[in-house]
C-alpha cells in the first residue's frame, strides 16, 4: 500500500509540468492546481493532502537533484511553492541564462540588498555599479534593461525604484546566501527561514520577518522580544 501511495500518477506529472512552466506559484493557486490535476486524471483528492502529494513528486525528483520547496513571501507572509534545482549553486544555474557581466551586476545587487538595513537597494545605487563591473562595464541604459529582465524572471522584485529579492530567489538561493553571507544573512527567529526584509531587536540582535512580526505581536498588549524579552522598539507593521 505504501509503495502504491508513492507512485507518480498523471495527476502528479501534470502538476509538476504546470509548476515548472511557472517557476513559482502562490499557495492558493497551488492548491487549486492540485485539485484540478486530481479531478482531470480521476485520482483521489483531499484538500489537506497537498504536502503528501508534493512529497510523492519530490521522492521521484530526488535522483534528478530537484525539489518542490515551500517558502513565504516577505511582503504579505503568503505561502509559495517553487521548483528548485539542488545540483548546482543557483548562481551557476543562472549562468546559462545570463551574460557574465549581467551575473556580476546581479551579485553586486544582491550584496547591496543583503547588507542593507531594510532589505532593499535603490535603482540609483544599483545603476552606479554598472560602470564598475570587472567583467565588462555596462551603460546605465543597458543596466536598466538587465534589471527589468531580473524582475521578469522573478529573481528581483521592484517597488517604487527600490529592489529586493523575489520570493522565488529566496526559496532557491537560501542556502547559497546563508553560506556566502555568513556575517549579514540571518534567519527569522519565528519561522527559521532566511530573512531579507526584517526588523532587528535592538537589545539582542535577533531578526524577524515583517509578516512574522505582525503575527507574533498581534496578541500582545506590549510588544516584547521573543528572545530577550526586552521592549520591541521597531514600529509593528
Amino acid at each position: 500500500n505504501i509503495a502504491m501511495a508513492a507512485q507518480m500518477t498523471d495527476a502528479h506529472r501534470r502538476f509538476l509540468q504546470v509548476l515548472m512552466s511557472h517557476g513559482i506559484m502562490e499557495g492558493s493557486e497551488t492548491r487549486k492546481l492540485h485539485r484540478r490535476c486530481c479531478e482531470i486524471h480521476k485520482v483521489y483528492y483531499a484538500h489537506d493532502k497537498l504536502d503528501d502529494f508534493i512529497s510523492t513528486i519530490n521522492s521521484h525528483l530526488q535522483p534528478l537533484f530537484m525539489q518542490i520547496r515551500k517558502g513565504m513571501s516577505e511582503e504579505d507572509g503568503r505561502a509559495h511553492y517553487a521548483l528548485v534545482n539542488l545540483a548546482e549553486t543557483e548562481i551557476t544555474k543562472m549562468a546559462s541564462d545570463y551574460a557574465e557581466n549581467e551575473l556580476e551586476l546581479f551579485r553586486k545587487t544582491m550584496d547591496l540588498i543583503i547588507s542593507s538595513e531594510n532589505g532593499f537597494a535603490s535603482s540609483t545605487d544599483i545603476l552606479n555599479l554598472a560602470d564598475q563591473l570587472k567583467t565588462k562595464k555596462m551603460k546605465k541604459k543597458e543596466a536598466e534593461q538587465v534589471l527589468k529582465v531580473f524582475v521578469e524572471d522573478k529573481w528581483l522584485s521592484e517597488r517604487n525604484g527600490e529592489y529586493t529579492l523575489h520570493t522565488r530567489c529566496i526559496i532557491e538561493m537560501e542556502q547559497y546566501i546563508l553560506s556566502n553571507y555568513p556575517d549579514v544573512a540571518r534567519k527569522c527567529n519565528i519561522c527559521h527561514s532566511l530573512a531579507i526584509q526584517s526588523q532587528v531587536c535592538e537589545s539582542c540582535g535577533i531578526v524577524m520577518h515583517l509578516p512574522c512580526v505582525r503575527k507574533y505581536f498581534r496578541a500582545q498588549t506590549e510588544p516584547r522580544c521573543p528572545q530577550c524579552n526586552d521592549f520591541w522598539s521597531c514600529d509593528i507593521p
